[in-house]
């Protein structure tokens, strides 16, 4: 049986603002080593895990279009970081539009609320 293929799409935590890590609680050794336990206990379930970090928009989207080029995913999960910061919302429409344009109508869109919870997302859709 093969393997069901996750994309996980995110900010790079390098560029984590840190005044944003003031008001979120999330600097960037917290995100990174959260999304590292995520892709360990992903793949610990069976899946083929890829991540996808993109800056905050002057690559995002030729970054997640390379990557959706090369392979078809079953579930694409968009960090929360993209998402629910309101400065980010043109990179969060340059993602889901992307997106939209390059997977397949089967890829499984999901969002995470935060890198703690992205393998409950992941496993909503598959």
């Amino acid at each position: 049986m093969t393997k069901k293929k996750v994309l996980l799409t995110g900010i790079d935590p390098k560029l984590i603002d840190s005044s944003l890590a003031n008001t979120t609680g999330w600097d960037a050794s917290r995100v990174q080593a959260t999304a590292q336990d995520a892709i360990k206990r992903l793949m610990d379930l069976g899946y083929e895990v890829q991540t996808c970090l993109v800056d905050y928009g002057e690559t995002a989207e030729s970054v997640v279009s390379d990557t959706l080029s090369r392979e078809i995913f079953d579930c694409i999960m968009i960090g929360a970081g993209t998402r629910i910061i309101p400065q980010h919302t043109l990179l969060f429409e340059k993602i889901i539009n992307t997106i939209h344009q390059m997977a397949p109508p089967s890829s499984k869109i999901c969002f995470n609320t935060n890198p703690s919870d992205t393998v409950e997302a992941v496993l909503r859709w598959i």
